[in-house]
């Protein structure tokens, strides 16, 4: 039996990460999730934040999910979701230019439609700035 899983993450432009690893975290619906090889199969939302994928050579990867689907199968997990970046290629001044954008709109909302993107978009945001400073904090 591998002792070792299969991981995918895929976003809507690309595949972000493909590997091998020992442990991975992830922020499930109803909070953390950890899949370890020969997990029971699950398929579930998850929320946006912080992949941790654990390597099979004992090293780290980060990837950050703005929400997405999970499946988990013995064997392998696939995270799904339309915006994916990885850790290293998360930017400070992106992110929280795209904060501000957000709380703007959030201000500016006029109904209860642009009031919950404005809301969702802002829930993003924070969760990518709180994603990376995570990483920043494990370099």
């Amino acid at each position: 039996m591998a002792n070792t899983i299969h991981v995918d993450v895929v976003s809507a432009e690309e595949l972000i990460f493909s590997g091998e690893a020992n442990f991975v975290t992830l922020p499930g619906e109803a909070g953390e999730l950890g899949v370890y090889p020969r997990h029971t199969p699950l398929i579930t939302r998850i929320r946006p934040g912080s992949v941790r994928i654990e390597m099979a050579d004992g090293s780290e990867e980060f990837v950050f999910v703005a929400g997405g689907i999970l499946e988990i199968q013995p064997d392998c997990v696939t995270v799904l979701s339309d915006t994916a970046v990885r850790g290293k290629d998360l930017d400070d001044e992106k992110a929280a230019s795209a904060k501000a954008a957000a709380e703007e709109a959030l201000k500016n909302a006029k109904g209860e439609l642009d009031l919950a993107r404005a809301q969702a978009e802002l829930a993003v945001m924070a969760a990518q700035i709180a994603a990376l400073r995570k990483y920043r904090q494990k370099r």
